[in-house]
């Protein structure tokens, strides 16, 4: 589905389900409410994770990056990946 959004899917579905419990509370404005607000989120995780997918089938260029939890990155054969960011001098002082 190249090009497809699901927000409209998302919205269709939270503003039905947001209709249903707002009659069921007496209250449709609410309801109707929590439903855009639920179906927009939902929407838009459907889409990340739809272009997530395409992304990692279209750009798997077959090096693995690691991070030791330093900041500093490894390649799968162990080199260094990048910089640490460096540091300064912490300031001047008197």
């Amino acid at each position: 589905m190249e090009g497809r959004s699901f927000i409209g899917i998302g919205l269709a579905l939270g503003v039905g389900v947001g209709a249903a419990i707002g009659i069921a509370m007496d209250n449709l404005a609410i309801g109707i409410g929590l439903g855009v607000a639920i179906g927009m989120g939902l929407g838009v995780a459907m889409d990340s994770r739809s272009a997530g997918s395409r992304r990692k089938d279209s750009s798997d260029s077959g090096v693995t990056h690691t991070s030791d939890g330093g900041g500093r990155g490894k390649d799968a054969d162990g080199s260094d990946a990048g910089s640490d960011g460096g540091g300064g001098d912490g300031g001047g002082g008197d």
